[in-house]
């Protein structure tokens, strides 16, 4: 099924692009035991609501990957009724300090490791999960060794692959030398947003090289293209349902349809249960869909959390909507009219129509 979004989209300018403002924000440097990690919490935890924890991408901290989407007029409604905690990665944070010689910088499976003491100390119980790239990764790293702990991943061109990236962005530079910047740049956006949005590219290129510590930076970049393949593995009924190691959280697989991650989050999708996971791809959109298209994502995730039990009167503010069949997904799209009509786990039929992935396409 396709679902037609129409919205007025922010106008991105350098003034205020490259501001990245927290409002109304606690800063918070928690010990783990595998070092100190930089939070910052958005509002007061509600009762027993889990709160939206977020984990930023290579190249990005929280500010310039989640902030445009978090300060967009239309998260309000979702944001008040959750508290929101963004966490940096070590050493990425805005004026963080460089790292001692030979400093060991946390693996992916460490920085995942270092979540539940921060859930521990700030007293929370819960969390929704908001990942990009690398984030993506270690939330989901995280949700598989802590199920307990999160109940639903909004995972933002995730790669469950163990390949590096660096190796594959870095031939896109062949015949002259490449920085770590560009192939981060790769990473992030499209040869076509590459050389088409140069507004939105030189305020992320000079972000990266300017506003994050070089030497912080290369050691996460390390880590990120050492990290092991997730392992997981879609479930069959009958034969691995009860062995196979996969996420059991509904999960939120968003993509810009000229990413460099499509293919990475098309088979991500393909390891999932199609039951409790939607894919999100939107048109006309490339690496970056929570600070391009923010309406868009935040319409997505305001449904992906009323499928979860929460915000069951929350409307829908600016969306246009049209809908054409689809043969994997119509069905259930007619019987909840919302983003996340394939996350009803108390389908066992729709989990036997294995070779039908639930996929949503986002277009505008």
């Amino acid at each position: 099924m396709e679902e037609q979004l129409t919205e007025i989209k922010p106008l991105l300018t350098n003034k205020n692009a490259r501001n990245f403002q927290d409002f109304d924000c606690q800063e918070h440097d928690l010990e783990t035991p595998h070092g100190v990690l930089h939070v910052t919490i958005r509002g007061v935890p509600k009762g027993n609501r889990p709160v939206i924890l977020t984990y930023h991408d290579i190249g990005l901290n929280h500010k310039s990957c989640f902030n445009t989407l978090f300060n967009f007029e239309d998260m309000q409604e979702i944001t008040q009724h959750f508290a929101v905690v963004h966490v940096d990665a070590p050493g990425q944070q805005e004026a963080a300090p460089p790292f001692p010689t030979a400093y060991l910088y946390p693996t992916m499976d460490e920085l995942a490791e270092m979540l539940p003491s921060v859930l521990t100390q700030l007293k929370v119980n819960s969390v929704i999960g908001m990942g990009v790239g690398a984030g993506a990764y270690i939330l989901t790293r995280f949700a598989l060794s802590h199920p307990s702990l999160v109940e639903g991943l909004v995972l933002i061109n995730v790669n469950p692959c163990a390949e590096g990236w660096i190796d594959w962005a870095a031939s896109k530079f062949s015949g002259w030398t490449s920085t770590l910047v560009d192939i981060i740049m790769a990473h992030h956006f499209s040869t076509e947003e590459l050389t088409e949005n140069q507004e939105l590219i030189q305020t992320y290129r000079l972000h990266i090289a300017q506003d994050i510590n070089q030497d912080n930076l290369a050691l996460f970049c390390a880590s990120y293209n050492a990290r092991r393949d997730l392992g997981i593995e879609r479930p069959v009924i009958g034969l691995n349902e009860d062995t196979v190691s996969t996420l059991i959280c509904p999960a939120l697989l968003v993509v810009g349809d000229t990413s460099p991650a499509v293919e990475a989050v098309v088979e991500c999708n393909s390891r999932l249960n199609p039951t409790k996971t939607t894919l999100l791809k939107m048109a006309d959109c490339g690496g970056l869909p929570q600070v391009v298209q923010p309406g868009k994502l935040a319409e997505a995730f305001k449904y992906f959390v009323q499928g979860m039990g929460y915000m069951p009167a929350a409307g829908m503010t600016r969306l246009a909507r049209s809908r054409t069949t689809s043969s994997s997904s119509i069905a259930s799209m007619d019987r909840n009219r919302n983003l996340n009509a394939t996350l009803d786990t108390s389908s066992s039929r729709a989990l036997d129509n294995q070779e039908q992935p639930r996929t949503m396409e986002v277009s505008c």
